[in-house]
């Protein structure tokens, strides 16, 4: 390990071992898996890593980022977020020199890292999305279609503020890393974002049947994941789309009804407003689909919306009139709700009006 170690020193990247790990040295083939929080959109595609067609490996890891300096103010910090860091060797992870520190790291070990300035010039922007990540946001967000350099010399903000600063005035920066797995190549199941555009393709079919297999054992935040995934891989095709284009539109038809299922998830999971927000996307465009109007109508029962809930339901009945024995059991539901919310809110007023 000191060739790596002494190469990294002598492009100013000084390692500190603050915690042996055990086993050999893993050889980081491309594919090589490290592991933490999925970072979709930090790795640049091309095609596959590896040789003979095995798919690239991982490694996992907690990282935390600091300034230098004596107080060695904290950045960011992964196990506060919950979820630890992932990364597949040979993707072009906009961070190389994370790449180039984990492959001097072995399982179980942990190490600082004090990072000359022109080794994180990108750090905001990478952190920008994990961040976004963790807040359950695109990582996308607020990037235009330009390179990673061109973004920097724009004048607009990250949304956070230490970032902003950051990009102002880069600096050099500490990441402390601890490594909790490393897979080799074909040992696990590649996330979307580090799926080349024909494995994406492929895999949509086979994550959309893990999410149906899940939702029937009841297990309906694990499909809504699946359903995710798979809309992810969708959704990073069609952006490289023109909208309204027959491949646009192509894409975008096996993009609903994995919405659709998303959406039957979230009603199960009473995040109703996540509901609403989709099916009405799904409607500004095809405006005759009986399904989005129909879980729509429920969400919108549920929030207690009972116009814009029973204009679905009639919605669904004009598209559908076969449907009607389902509707008529969602407005008795309904209905039988409102008659027990009437009552509550007799016997609540009476009590103020009695005071």
């Amino acid at each position: 390990m000191a060739q790596p170690v002494e190469q990294l020193r002598a492009d100013g990247v000084y390692k500190e071992v603050v915690r042996e790990g055990t086993g050999p040295l893993p050889d980081f083939r491309d594919g090589t898996k490290v592991s933490a929080a999925r970072a979709p959109g930090l790795g640049a595609a091309g095609g596959r890593a590896g040789g003979g067609g095995k798919r690239p490996g991982a490694a996992t890891f907690h990282y935390r980022t600091l300034r230098c300096g004596q107080e060695e103010a904290p950045l960011d910090d992964s196990r506060a977020r919950g979820k630890p860091m992932e990364l597949i060797a040979g993707k072009k992870f906009k961070l190389p020199v994370w790449e180039a520190a984990l492959r001097t790291m072995r399982p179980g070990e942990r190490a600082r890292f004090r990072c000359d300035t022109k080794h994180v010039v990108l750090y905001p922007l990478v952190a920008k999305s994990l961040r976004n990540i963790a807040a359950g946001k695109d990582p996308l967000e607020g990037q235009r279609h330009c390179c990673s350099m061109a973004q920097l010399h724009e004048h607009y903000s990250l949304g956070y503020p230490d970032l902003d600063e950051l990009q102002k005035n880069p600096q050099p920066l500490i990441f402390d890393i601890e490594v909790l797995k490393v897979e080799a190549p074909g040992s696990y199941q590649q996330d979307p974002w580090a799926m080349t555009d024909e494995e994406k393709l492929q895999a949509v079919p086979l994550i959309h049947k893990e999410g149906n297999e899940l939702y029937r054992e009841g297990k309906v935040q694990e499909a809504a994941a699946k359903y995710y995934d798979a809309i992810a891989c969708l959704k990073n095709l069609q952006m490289k789309e023109q909208p309204g284009s027959p491949d646009w539109i192509e894409l975008d038809q096996k993009i609903t009804p994995l919405l659709l299922n998303y959406c039957q998830c979230k009603l199960q999971c009473e995040e109703y407003y996540e509901v609403l927000d989709h099916c009405s996307s799904i409607l500004n465009k095809y405006e005759d689909n009986v399904k989005a109007y129909f879980k729509r109508g429920k969400a919108h029962a549920a929030v207690w919306n009972v116009a814009e809930a029973q204009a679905d339901f009639a919605k669904v009945l004009a598209l559908d009139p076969s449907l009607r024995p389902v509707v008529s059991k969602e407005l008795r539901s309904l209905e039988a709700r409102l008659r027990e919310k009437e009552a509550e809110d007799k016997i609540r007023f009476k009590g103020i009006f009695s005071q």
